[in-house]
C-alpha cells in the first residue's frame, strides 16, 4: 500500500475510499465518509435470495459492525458465504470488513467473488478497482473501474479514481478525461481539483496545474506532498517568489530534504545566494544521500568561485567534492558530469 501511495502523491494524487474505515455499506446503501460522493442508490442483491437463516446472519452482520464489533460481523458474513455461496451482499460485507482491517489481500479476493456473481454490481466492481490499486495491481485496477463506470459512467469516485489508476501507470493522457470528469461531477471537491492539477503537471500544463492547485487549496488543506508538487509547478513557470512562499509553508508543517532543496533552488533564482547555499546544506544535513542538494550545494559554490575571478580556489574544492559526492550517490547525470570534468582538474 505504501508503495501506491507514493506514487500518486508524488504527482499530487488523492485516491478517495483507500483506507480502511472511510466507508461502510449496509445490506441496501453505502453509508458516506467525508470525501465521497452524497450517496449510493440502493443495491439489491439479484445473485441469491436470502433463507430466513441467512437473512438473520445477514441482520445480525449489521448490527455487529454498527456496533464496531468487526470480528463478529465478520464472522456472519463468512457463515453466511459458506451456507450461501451465491449471497453477493455477503461477500461485500466481508470484503468492506477486511478492507477496513487493512487485509487487501483477502479483501480482493471477496469484491472479485462478488464482481464474478454479479457482473453489473457498481458497489463490487468499484471495491475490486481498490482493493487491486491498494495492491499494485494497476492495470487489473483499471479494467474493475471501467466495468465499474460502463455501470455508472458519471460516478465521481470512480472517475477520480480511475484517473489516479492510469497517472500511476505514467499515461496522463488517459487519465485526463476521467479526472476532468470528476470535477465536473463536483466542482467543490479538493481532492478532484488536487487529481487534476497533477494531471495537468503531468502533461507539462504548469498554468493550469496551478489554478487547479490554488482552487484545491480554497476546497481543503494541503498535505505536504501536494504542497511540494504545486511548488514545483510554480518553479516551472518561474514564479519563484510564489514558489518560495508555497515552500515557506510546506517547510512549516512538514521539513523534508525536497521541502529544503527546492526552496535552495528558488533563493537560487531569486539570487538570493546565501540563502540557497543555507537551504542546500539543510537538506544534505537532514538527508546525505539526497543528491540534488549535494549539486546545489556544489553550483552555489561554483558561482562563488568564478565571481571571485577563479580566485577562491577553496570554493571550487568544496564545489568540486559536492558534485562528486552526488555523483556517488547517482552517477547517470550528464550534466553534473560535465561540470566536473570542467571544473575538477
Amino acid at each position: 500500500m505504501q508503495q501506491v501511495m507514493r506514487a500518486m502523491l508524488a504527482t499530487g494524487l488523492v485516491l478517495v475510499a483507500a483506507l480502511a474505515g472511510c466507508a461502510n455499506r449496509d445490506s441496501t446503501a453505502r453509508r458516506q465518509g467525508p470525501a465521497f460522493s452524497t450517496g449510493r442508490a440502493p443495491r439489491v442483491d439479484v445473485a441469491a435470495a436470502p433463507s430466513a437463516l441467512t437473512a438473520e446472519a445477514l441482520v445480525r452482520a449489521e448490527a455487529y459492525r454498527h456496533e464496531g464489533d468487526l470480528d463478529r460481523a465478520l464472522a456472519e458474513f463468512e457463515r453466511v458465504i459458506d451456507t450461501n455461496p451465491l449471497m453477493t451482499v455477503a461477500y461485500l460485507g466481508a470484503g468492506d470488513i477486511y478492507r477496513e482491517k487493512g487485509d487487501f489481500v483477502a479483501a480482493e479476493q471477496r469484491y472479485a467473488a462478488a464482481a464474478k456473481i454479479e457482473p453489473r454490481n457498481f458497489d463490487a466492481q468499484f471495491y475490486h478497482g481498490l482493493t487491486l490499486q491498494l495492491l499494485d495491481r494497476v492495470q487489473e485496477a483499471i479494467r474493475a473501474y471501467l466495468r465499474a463506470l460502463a455501470i455508472r459512467p458519471n460516478d465521481f469516485e470512480a472517475n477520480l479514481n480511475l484517473a489516479s489508476a492510469y497517472l500511476q501507470l505514467d499515461e496522463p493522457v488517459q487519465a485526463m478525461p476521467y479526472a476532468q470528469r470528476a470535477v465536473a461531477l463536483r466542482s467543490d471537491s479538493g481532492p478532484a481539483r488536487a487529481n487534476l492539477a497533477g494531471v495537468y503537471a503531468a502533461l507539462g500544463r504548469y498554468e493550469a496545474a496551478v489554478t487547479e492547485y490554488q482552487q484545491a487549496a480554497e476546497l481543503m488543506e494541503l498535505g505536504p506532498e501536494l504542497l511540494l508538487s504545486m511548488a514545483d509547478a510554480l518553479g516551472y513557470l518561474e514564479r519563484y517568489g510564489e514558489m518560495a512562499s508555497t515552500l515557506d509553508q510546506l517547510i512549516r508543517i512538514e521539513p523534508s530534504p525536497a521541502a529544503y532543496e527546492r526552496m535552495g533552488k528558488a533563493m537560487f533564482k531569486l539570487r538570493r545566494y546565501d540563502q540557497a547555499l543555507q537551504f542546500f546544506t539543510e537538506a544534505v544535513n537532514m538527508d546525505p544521500s539526497y543528491y540534488p542538494a549535494h549539486n546545489g550545494i556544489g553550483v552555489c559554490l561554483l558561482n562563488r568561485y568564478l565571481w571571485s575571478e577563479q580566485k577562491d580556489t577553496r570554493a571550487r574544492e568544496q564545489a568540486i567534492a559536492a558534485l562528486r559526492k552526488s555523483l556517488q550517490i547517482e552517477p547517470r547525470q550528464t550534466r553534473i558530469v560535465e561540470l566536473v570534468r570542467r571544473y575538477g582538474g
